[in-house]
């Protein structure tokens, strides 16, 4: 296993079309992190207390759309 320095290292003697690569692939990798972790939440309940306040503030006018 590499550690954070030496990744780091890696990334600074890229070209620039493998660095465009590299954002490019971190890019989507980071963002199926962030659905898993909302699909996990979302199917645990966390989310219920956020999705009712902003039903509530709706329906009392606080808010123009969802």
């Amino acid at each position: 296993m590499r550690t954070l320095h030496d990744i780091e290292e890696a990334i600074t003697g890229l070209t620039s079309d493998e660095l465009s690569k590299l954002r490019d692939w971190f890019e989507e990798f980071d963002a199926g992190i962030w659905d898993r972790q909302f699909e996990e939440d979302a199917k645990s309940g966390r989310l219920k207390k956020v999705s009712d306040g902003a039903v509530k503030d709706y329906k009392n006018g606080r808010c123009k759309e969802i």
